[in-house]
């Protein structure tokens, strides 16, 4: 037990990073339905009622989508100049000081949003650095545990959320959204905490020319000898990698955008799938389920709606991880695109033709009313499973694994950036328009799930199982998407060839159809793939 203690506390340390992020999307949801919230940062209408405005909605749940746009790009000079985990620790210090300003929000709105775009800067940041983090330092044979860990807290911290919001609406007072907001700042310091305890990246280290650093941190990590066969492998593996990275200077931005292997159409994919991802309608659901909710004119606590949401997701993620290896992404994309579109389609039209009007006392619905919500919400339940299945890990494991070492930080905060900067555009602008159209705002969705699928279907390859010379091969190559499936390499894994640059040495193309006659099984060459690339 004491000896894989490390290994353990690593694991669960770097997924908490998932798990602050992903409650502090879900948090504010909850609270947007609070008397007392509503009472302190909305507006006074003429019979004497306070209300939250679709506006003020749009901001408050906005702001913070503002500043994850901006911290996702800051992180990428961060995690250079002070390191993978230090740059995670002052990014989460960040995050604690934007709660503490909301929990103290007493009835100054601009108190609040304030509070939600710094909190915003360190959510941004860790949605693209901790994975980066957990990618170059956990141990190969744990590290797909990592990320098991990570994907699945994210999801949980937005279950949690939910379930803290259930219990605390019905608490008198400022405590009712006090509590679940200040609960934020318990997160941050657990994972600071924890940070104190976990070695440094070792490719940071080995790049700041301290080798012994480097070695240290390896070696314990991976629980043998520092001058094990292990650790000698992998600070020569990450020497070549840096060697490669420094080649022709230092990688600027434009350089992500390049011909060279193709690197603009791997950019432009990754940035794509984001933007498509979060038009899928899910985030709708986290950000304003609740007062949607409200219009379906169920006996259940809207709340209680939301909460039921975040559990199918939980639920639903779990099978997602292997779905994804199993069918591959472009699959598993078309399909979740495809399946997504028929529920928001359905879900709009039901909506749209069988509830009541807002404001309907429960007593006076009909019959066909209820059924109408009921479907509503059935729908909207298969949709958000649907995400959590295809298109919530997908475009995530597309920019894992897309990009030579030298442009890969870039490429992934490009990705997340863009990400960010439509979340923040859906949640200022949903409240207005869902105010303005009701349920049909669900058909928006559904035609962009639409193009997803053609987009997906006409420039997105498949890369499962594909090392980073493979996927240049591939791009070079300009095979169509749609027989990428079933395209065979030319060029092997071995440590001559450059990443990023992908040769095409005779004597690896030989090796490589040489280990493809061999047969050798998909999940070792995958495994192969995943320890050699991703330090």
């Amino acid at each position: 037990m004491v000896k894989h203690l490390r290994v353990a506390l690593f694991c669960i340390f770097v997924s908490f990073g998932g798990f602050l992020f992903g409650y502090d999307i879900g948090v504010i949801s909850g609270c947007l339905v609070m008397p007392d919230f509503i009472q302190r940062f909305g507006e006074l209408k003429d019979d004497g009622e306070w209300y939250l405005s679709a506006t003020r909605q749009a901001l408050i749940t906005s702001l913070l989508s503002a500043g994850t746009f901006v911290g996702s790009l800051a992180q990428a000079f961060t995690s250079d100049k002070l390191g993978r985990k230090w740059s995670i620790f002052s990014w989460t210090a960040t995050f604690t000081v934007g709660t503490v300003i909301q929990t103290a929000a007493n009835k100054a709105l601009a108190q609040m949003l304030v509070g939600r775009f710094i909190a915003g800067l360190g959510v941004g940041a860790l949605s693209a650095i901790v994975p980066l983090y957990n990618g170059e330092t956990a141990p190969k044979k744990y590290r797909g545990t990592a990320l098991v860990l990570y994907q699945l807290n994210v999801i949980l911290g937005l279950f949690i959320s939910y379930c803290v919001d259930l219990g605390t609406h019905d608490l008198e007072g400022s405590v009712s959204w006090r509590t679940p907001v200040g609960l934020q700042l318990a997160w941050g310091i657990i994972l600071m905490t924890g940070l104190l305890f976990l070695p440094d990246s070792p490719r940071y280290l080995l790049g700041q020319g301290r080798e012994a650093d480097a070695r240290r941190a390896i070696a314990s990590l991976n629980e043998v000898d520092e001058y094990d066969p292990l650790v000698e492998g992998t600070i020569v593996e990450l020497a070549e990698g840096l060697r490669e990275e420094n080649q022709g200077g230092k990688a600027g931005w434009l350089e992500c955008f390049s011909h060279r292997n193709m690197l603009y159409k791997r950019t432009i994919n990754g940035m794509m799938l984001q933007f498509i991802q979060q038009l899928n309608g899910q985030n709708f659901y986290y950000c304003v389920g609740p007062t949607f909710f409200k219009s379906a004119g169920l006996p259940i606590d809207s709340l209680v709606i939301q909460t039921i949401l975040g559990g199918v997701s939980l639920a639903a993620t779990i099978p997602a991880l292997y779905l994804l290896d199993k069918f591959g992404r472009r699959s598993s994309l078309l399909f979740g695109a495809a399946f997504e579109c028929a529920c928001a389609i359905i879900a709009a039209s039901v909506g749209h033709t069988m509830l009541a009007p807002d404001g309907t006392p429960s007593d006076q619905l009909t019959t066909s009313e209820k059924q109408g919500g009921q479907v509503l919400v059935a729908f909207a339940v298969l949709h958000v499973a649907g995400f959590s299945m295809f298109w919530g890990p997908g475009p995530w494991a597309y920019l894992g694994e897309s990009f030579p070492l030298r442009v890969r930080s870039k490429c992934v905060a490009l990705g997340a950036a863009t990400n960010w900067i439509w979340n923040f555009l859906l949640s200022y602008f949903s409240p207005d328009i869902a105010e303005d159209i009701g349920p049909l705002i669900l058909l928006i969705f559904a035609g962009m799930l639409a193009f997803g699928f053609v987009y997906v279907w006409l420039f997105v390859p498949e890369v499962r199982g594909l090392s980073l010379e493979q996927i240049d091969e591939l791009y070079r190559a300009k095979i169509k998407p749609w027989h990428s499936s079933n395209w065979q390499p030319t060029t092997g894994t071995g440590k001559n060839v450059q990443e990023g640059h992908g040769g095409d040495a005779p004597g690896l193309r030989d090796a490589a159809r040489s280990s493809h006659d061999a047969k050798v099984p998909d999940e070792h060459h995958e495994n192969v793939v995943d320890e050699k690339h991703s330090v």
